[in-house]
């Protein structure tokens, strides 16, 4: 078979539809070519893709089914929701599909056809995806409650435009509530009404979204999420992940980054700010998290038993 020739700039690199491909000047000759793999109908590429962007990855699967939105899992992944992780050798794509409209059958997705409203897609780098709090309504299809609880404070936290480029959240605790009383007995709508009752919006991970439910199971009181600290004089200081302002308890979660050079000296001279402003800082790292965070809530429990809070006060 002779060389093929080569696709146009737009099209290398990344899949495609054979629609885009044709309006490219592509000929039928040329997708039918060997070097080209067919990743369903009317889809192909050039080479692997699973080192792509999901968006780019998605996008061709979204735009060959007309009335379709990319949804749960995938567009959990897209709104940069924690969540569980597909496996990417097994990459399957989650898409939506109206009530009514035609059975649909494609390899690498998996259909969800339910009620979907027009305000519950929006569209990102073009292609049409369900909204967060859609998303997250769907994700207690296949959720356990804490990692909904874990998607739902994602979906309601402040950002910090500094940092994100944003300062407004996904969606609000009303938008999830909204999406309860909009689609009584759906699956998972049990577990949903479980979780919002847990969501908060002060949590800025998962880490301590896991760690607070953890502390809440153990009958430990619930503690503030991300308040600064103000002292006697009114002086405004850092903000613990969480903390207990009553005993003078800031609880910091240290993710991996904590242990660069130049973290480990702002986290010395962070537990110098608590020892001299009186409080007591509990450190917990991913050790502490494991088998239902037992020893994280031992930290935390003996500390507000030093402070002089006991269980049922």
């Amino acid at each position: 078979m002779k060389t093929a020739r080569r696709l146009p700039a737009e099209l290398e690199g990344r899949p495609f539809t054979v629609a885009e491909a044709g309006r490219a000047g592509v000929t039928a000759k040329r997708l039918r070519h060997r070097s080209l793999t067919a990743l369903g109908r009317g889809i192909r590429s050039k080479g692997p893709t699973s080192e792509l962007s999901l968006i780019v990855r998605v996008r061709p699967f979204i735009e060959v089914n007309d009335g379709c939105a990319a949804s749960h899992l995938t567009a959990a992944e897209l709104s940069s929701l924690p969540c569980r992780r597909q496996n990417e050798a097994q990459q399957m794509y989650h898409v939506i599909r109206p009530e009514g409209a035609a059975h649909l059958n494609r390899p690498h997705v998996i259909v969800h056809r339910m009620k979907l409203y027009e305000d519950e897609v929006t569209v990102l780098d073009g292609i049409p995806i369900t909204t967060p709090e859609r998303t997250w309504l769907d994700l207690a299809e296949m959720l356990s409650v804490d990692e909904l609880v874990v998607a739902g404070d994602s979906c309601v936290r402040v950002p910090r435009a500094e940092l994100e480029g944003r300062d407004l959240p996904l969606c609000s605790l009303d938008d999830l509530q909204r999406m309860i009383g909009r689609h009584k007995g759906k699956r998972g709508i049990r577990k949903a009404k479980e979780a919002i009752k847990l969501i908060r919006a002060g949590s800025d991970s998962p880490q301590e979204s896991l760690l607070r439910l953890a502390m809440k199971r153990a009958g430990l009181p619930e503690p503030e999420l991300n308040v600064p600290i103000i002292d006697d004089d009114g002086t405004r200081h850092h903000q613990p992940d969480l903390s207990y302002r009553k005993y003078r308890i800031g609880i910091e979660y240290e993710g991996e980054h904590h242990g660069d050079e130049g973290q480990i000296v702002r986290d010395i001279a962070r537990s110098e700010r608590y020892e001299s402003l009186g409080w007591t800082e509990v450190r917990i790292s991913k050790r502490h998290m494991v088998n239902d965070a037992k020893a994280a809530v031992a930290k935390v429990r003996t500390a507000l038993v030093l402070a002089g809070w006991r269980p049922g006060r």
